[in-house]
């Protein structure tokens, strides 16, 4: 695995620490979206099904940087939209490192030449460029031509100025593995210092419903890409073996939505990162007053085919504290690739879907009324 021990030490400490305190919930990565505009449509995307009022907030800093000492997790993964696309950002990303917390921007690379100079090397900095595997994948997976191009260009630029640069791509129901894994020995030639993966979820607002894998698919998938690649060993990763080794289907794991928390112009999205079914004002909240038990794989049919990093990573992560020897077995062998499935978690008492998209949107409607009247009712006093 490609991650600095720096991120192993600080991280471990981090959960050594939650598991000596007897913490039971605790997040491990703060995921912020400071906006949700972006300069790509892609079609499976569901994160800029917006009205335009909506899609022109943004996060301020305080706001943003408050809501990293709320979550307290040592690592935060500034996402959006397009996060380059908020003129604030030097200032929150300066304001994470100084904290002593890893920041991580996730970013479609089209305007970082740019912005680039913006931006300073820290080894608590890292850009993780959007690449949905080679050029002609890419491109059609974000709906407009040349955009892997200019993203190679930027990753060369980043690592030209002494910039720690790794990768995040995720892969559809139509992915190749042969052509997965030229396109990974690629991005590797390419000096990056890592690379993360992820099977596509079925955002329910996404234009493109067609592509999207279900969990028997995923691990046929990953199988089979990982076997291109000596059980992966062939490609440095940051991401933790064992959700390597669960996206494989070696193993079956219960989801930490709570994990990678996600933190939003809107609030706190409760449950996750990838379902948005409501929000609230502070971390506390949504930590204590949601009930998890009605998420999930098995819990909730939105669930049932995610595998997807942000819900199965933390669950990974514990498990490679609580058990080293699972995680040391995986490194030095591999992920295995052939062999019978673990078992997984039965669907047969899941609770129905609820679609409450347009709902939320009425009620942020709602709320940016309230404050628009309470805009117009200060200027008179301020005058």
């Amino acid at each position: 695995m490609a991650i600095p021990f720096r991120y192993v030490a600080k991280i471990g400490a981090y959960l050594l620490k939650q598991h000596l305190m007897g913490v039971k919930r605790y997040p491990l990565v703060l995921m912020m979206e400071p906006l949700f505009r972006c300069n790509l449509a892609c079609a499976g995307c569901g994160k800029i099904d917006y009205p335009d009022h909506i899609l022109n907030r943004r996060l301020s800093v305080e706001d943003a940087l408050r809501s990293v000492d709320e979550c307290g997790a040592p690592v935060v993964v500034i996402a959006g939209g397009e996060p380059l696309l908020h003129k604030d950002l030097p200032q929150i990303v300066e304001g994470v490192i100084a904290r002593k917390k890893f920041a991580i921007v996730c970013t479609n690379a089209l305007l970082l030449a740019k912005k680039i100079d913006l931006f300073k090397p820290s080894p608590y900095f890292t850009w993780s460029i959007h690449l949905d595997g080679d050029k002609e994948m890419h491109d059609r997976a974000v709906c407009q031509d040349g955009v892997y191009d200019r993203a190679v260009e930027a990753i060369k630029l980043a690592k030209s100025k002494g910039f720690r640069v790794t990768t995040n791509s995720t892969f559809f129901s139509d992915a190749d593995p042969e052509r997965v894994a030229k396109f990974l020995d690629a991005t590797t030639a390419l000096g990056v210092d890592g690379m993360t993966v992820s099977p596509g979820y079925a955002y329910e607002r996404a234009p493109d419903q067609t592509h999207f894998l279900n969990r028997t698919r995923t691990k046929e998938l990953f199988r089979a890409i990982l076997r291109r690649g000596e059980g992966g060993k062939a490609w440095d990763f940051t991401q933790s073996a064992l959700f390597l080794n669960f996206l494989a289907g070696n193993v079956s794991y219960r989801c930490t939505p709570w994990g990678m928390p996600l933190r939003t112009v809107f609030g706190w999205q409760r449950p996750c990162y990838l379902l948005g079914e409501g929000y609230v004002p502070s971390f506390k909240q949504l930590m204590e007053e949601t009930n998890w038990d009605s998420y999930g794989v098995g819990n909730y049919e939105k669930c049932a085919d995610c595998m997807v990093h942000c819900g199965f990573e933390a669950t990974a992560v514990a498990d490679s504290v609580l058990r080293p020897w699972r995680a040391a077995a995986v490194a030095l062998f591999g992920v295995r690739t052939e062999g019978p499935l673990a078992p997984d978690i039965s669907l047969e008492n899941q609770r129905p879907a609820e679609y409450v998209f347009d709902e939320n949107i009425a009620k942020l409607s709602e709320i940016r009324e309230h404050e628009a009247q309470q805009r117009a009712q200060q200027r008179p006093t301020a005058a």
